[in-house]
């Protein structure tokens, strides 16, 4: 019976010390009243954005033409590579395009490679909140050669500094 007291009087101890840290820990969660983190308020626009629409319909065997624009969401001059983009002569795959059932379309368009980094001419500047924009023709590096819904996602970002945040959606009929 000796032996057990001192035992249950650690027990109690530890038990205690265990309770008060998690009623500090409430406390100061009472306490913060931080509504968001830094990152989340400090969220910052891209400077140069993109959009993609479809221009008419998309018709089998015809041309599906989609137009790209590109926005300077800054105050200042901002610029953008033109490789990888419809700005320049189809040159390789800057749009990932799939089937509804997540089928890839194959893409049938050139692949060249570059030497970096892109020099001075291949920038496009944009003036404080100004755009410009492209048409391009689906077709011309990409086989579709069914009627469906299609999805095309902007996939050269890293390269063109072009951020395209929304995918566009497409039905081609026959």
């Amino acid at each position: 019976m000796k032996k057990l007291i001192p035992i249950l009087g650690l027990c109690a101890i530890v038990f205690a010390a265990c309770g008060s840290s998690e009623d500090k820990k409430d406390n100061n969660a009472a306490s913060d009243t931080t509504l968001l983190t830094e990152s989340k308020a400090t969220k910052v626009t891209d400077p140069i954005t993109g959009k993609m629409t479809l221009l008419g319909e998309a018709k089998l065997g015809q041309p599906i033409n989609i137009k790209f624009s590109v926005y300077n969401n800054t105050d200042t001059v901002a610029k953008f590579c033109k490789w990888h983009t419809p700005f320049e002569k189809l040159m390789s795959k800057y749009l990932d395009v799939a089937m509804e059932d997540h089928v890839d379309v194959f893409y049938t368009g050139p692949m060249a490679k570059r030497v970096m980094p892109p020099p001075a001419d291949s920038y496009t500047i944009l003036k404080k909140g100004d755009s410009t924009s492209t048409n391009f023709d689906l077709n011309e590096g990409h086989a579709i050669t069914k009627a469906g819904s299609y999805t095309l996602k902007y996939n050269a970002t890293t390269i063109s500094g072009i951020v395209v945040t929304d995918s566009l959606k497409i039905t081609v009929s026959k």
